[in-house]
């Protein structure tokens, strides 16, 4: 039943599986102004927000051995503003941007159920870069509204990992917030930290310039022109600040933190960045399996990748995350903070010597 549920899904987008990426430029075209079409037209749920809170994530791996882990994804297709006064047609992993952070060890079994509820208007489906196997999954999990799909794989590569879906318009997708990460520890697990966070970058893009007020709609124009309405940290326009959403975290001097960073793009770099810090310690790409880095400044992180990085935070104020392509945050609304509380350690910074 599934198997044929699966390929009407495929044969109704247009395409022969999930390889379209590589297909009929203009049978992706034409789908494409299906999907936006349908969009449109759709009345989905409004919501509060989609942005993911960076803390509330799956904790650190304490255990020796494999196991089995049940997760369950749900695409689900919802209206939130980017900012005041600017609302947009979202497409989510479990209702945020990014999607909930998956966080597995090497050796374990991932029991997957990717459930697209019946008031969704697309199909959708589930791209692991975790994962061994024909399109990281992305045609096992490909379903139609009201279908639901089953996944089992092991991921065999420690690391953290990006994943998306992988329909044919498969950046209209991630653009308009399909993605997230899945983090697959060690056998000797990560170090021990005083705090971690999960953010999220990507580009949307829209009928609208950036703050004027109403719905809008998204432009296959302008991605294609690859010039973005919005570059935005965990779905909405500066997101995790004291102004909207509150900081990403607050910490105290002395505190170590451990950030977890994906790139959704779909084809934006990231030039990710610390203002007033350094990543004391950087696994590039997401890598786990190697030493990290160390003292690095600014880390550029492409569409489809991830960076882990340790900060340390001798001194208290702010610290703000950005992209260092600094006019998506002076502009297109990119940055998240970081409160550090504590005492001044003048030594280290002395905003007032002499005094």
């Amino acid at each position: 039943m599934f198997e044929s549920t699966r390929r009407r899904v495929l044969q109704t987008v247009g395409v022969g599986g999930t390889a379209a990426i590589a297909g009929c430029t203009q049978e992706r075209e034409i789908q494409a102004k299906a999907d936006r079409t349908t969009v449109e037209n759709a009345a989905t749920p409004e919501v509060d927000r989609v942005a993911a809170d960076p803390t509330d994530i799956p904790g650190p791996i304490e255990r020796d051995e494999p196991a089995e882990v049940d997760v369950t994804l749900r695409p689900e297709e919802v209206t939130a503003e980017i900012e005041p006064g600017v609302t947009f047609d979202y497409m989510t992993y479990n209702g945020t941007v990014p999607g909930p952070m998956i966080r597995v060890r090497r050796g374990d079994t991932v029991n997957l159920t990717f459930e697209n509820p019946a008031e969704n208007n697309l199909p959708h489906n589930v791209d692991f870069h975790a994962c061994y196997g024909p399109g990281g999954g992305a045609e096992a999990t490909m379903t139609n509204p009201g279908e639901t799909a089953k996944l089992t794989f092991s991921p065999q590569y420690p690391g953290a990992f990006i994943y998306h879906c992988a329909v044919p318009n498969l950046d209209m997708h991630i653009s308009a917030g399909m993605f997230g990460m899945i983090v697959v520890e060690p056998e000797g697990g990560l170090p021990a930290v005083d705090q971690e966070l999960y953010l999220g970058q990507h580009e949307i893009y829209t009928s609208k310039a950036p703050g004027e007020e109403g719905k809008h709609s998204f432009s296959m124009a302008a991605m294609k022109a690859e010039e973005p309405t919005y570059v935005v940290m965990n779905g909405e326009s500066y997101a995790m600040t004291p102004d909207v959403n509150g900081a990403a975290a607050t910490v105290s001097t002395g505190d170590r933190a451990r950030v977890f960073f994906v790139t959704g793009g779909p084809n934006l770099t990231s030039s990710f960045h610390p203002i007033g810090n350094v990543w004391s310690e950087l696994y590039p790409e997401g890598s786990l399996s190697t030493a990290p880095q160390t003292n690095i400044q600014t880390k550029p992180v492409a569409p489809g990748s991830t960076a882990v990085g340790h900060m340390d935070f001798p001194v208290p104020g702010p610290v703000k995350l950005v992209d260092h392509s600094l006019s998506r945050v002076a502009r297109k609304g990119l940055m998240a903070v970081v409160d550090v509380q504590g005492e001044p350690n003048p030594e280290i910074f002395d905003p007032e010597p002499g005094q």
